[in-house]
């Protein structure tokens, strides 16, 4: 009986690696702050000099950018850390955390300038659009050239994505800004300030929303994003193979994939399961980008296996 139970003890580890640590230097991530900072200071200076609130929310919006790119940056650099005894999973959720904290943040500005932008709309201001216009120009264009140096790492990045919205965010703002200021300087349409405000914010919230979902899906340690029906008929194709279940997935950052499932086998005994496990790793790695898998196999003696692919605790 012992010999039993150690045999289905039995498991197979495979490990890939999809590094999630970014390739971003220092020198980008300096650049974008001071761009930032400075528009940062230009725009609320001329917003509570030219009486514009949509100046004031792009200050705002470029304050919070400087914070979410040098964040993100640190984000980066700490999932790249060895793994330790207490931190066996390493640090890579640290990206994913700050782009959580990062676009919830965010989230919290816009609903801010929403609540400012009624009250603009119940009580206009006088509002110097030459002022506007021109602090604007230089957001706009300071802003565009942070997105264009941030563009290629927020394709792979959910955390560099959060810095690299908020950014665009602000690139959109500044253009409306510009138009804004130009509508009140030629045909005095002061309640294009505060709408402009709202249309931004709208924006940047439905975005930002996206990435605290996802964020949270991987905090909480939602299933994977595979195709499990496909999956398991797949597996159960191998011969020698009865069923898969308890079947459990999980991403650590959000590009590696852990598997781990019990696998059921006849007619052999555990002992001679290798080529088995080298088939299931082959495609979960090459069909479905898994990168940790952990396999249990058992002889067919599990009452409801067939019954619930994700049914069972944790092994």
């Amino acid at each position: 009986m012992g010999h039993k139970h150690k045999e289905k003890e039995h498991k197979g580890h495979h490990h890939g690696h999809i590094h999630s640590a970014q390739d971003i230097s220092g020198a980008k991530v300096f650049w974008v702050a001071v761009f930032n900072f400075i528009i940062t200071i230009t725009e609320f200076v001329g917003g509570i000099i030219s009486g514009s609130l949509a100046l004031v929310s792009d200050a705002a919006h470029n304050l919070s950018d400087t914070a979410s790119i040098i964040l993100s940056y640190i984000g980066i650099k700490i999932s790249a850390r060895e793994k330790n005894v207490r931190k066996s999973f390493g640090y890579k959720r640290a990206e994913i955390i700050i782009a959580f904290v990062n676009s919830s943040t965010l989230i919290g500005i816009c609903i801010y300038l929403l609540f400012e932008a009624y009250k603009r709309f119940l009580h206009p201001e006088e509002i110097d659009s030459g002022l506007m216009i021109t602090i604007a120009v230089i957001g706009l264009v300071a802003n565009l050239v942070s997105v264009l140096i941030l563009e290629k790492d927020a394709h792979s990045s959910m955390n560099i994505k959060a810095a690299y919205l908020h950014l665009l965010g602000d690139t959109l703002s500044s253009v409306g800004v510009v138009l804004g200021g130009l509508a009140i300087r030629y045909w005095g349409l002061t309640w294009i300030d505060p709408v402009v405000t709202v249309l931004v914010s709208l924006f940047i919230i439905k975005e930002s929303w996206k990435i605290v979902k996802r964020a949270v899906d991987i905090l909480m340690q939602s299933s994977a994003d595979l195709d499990y029906k496909a999956l398991k008929k797949d597996i159960e194709s191998i011969n020698k193979v009865s069923n898969i279940h308890h079947v459990h997935t999980w991403y650590s950052n959000e590009n590696t994939i852990y598997f781990e499932a019990h696998v059921s086998i006849k007619d052999i005994p555990i002992s001679e399961t290798k080529p088995i496990l080298a088939e299931i790793e082959h495609i979960l790695t090459e069909h479905y980008g898994v990168n940790h898998i952990t396999i249990q196999f058992e002889a067919e003696s599990c009452t409801d296996c067939g019954k619930n692919m994700f049914g069972g605790k944790r092994s």
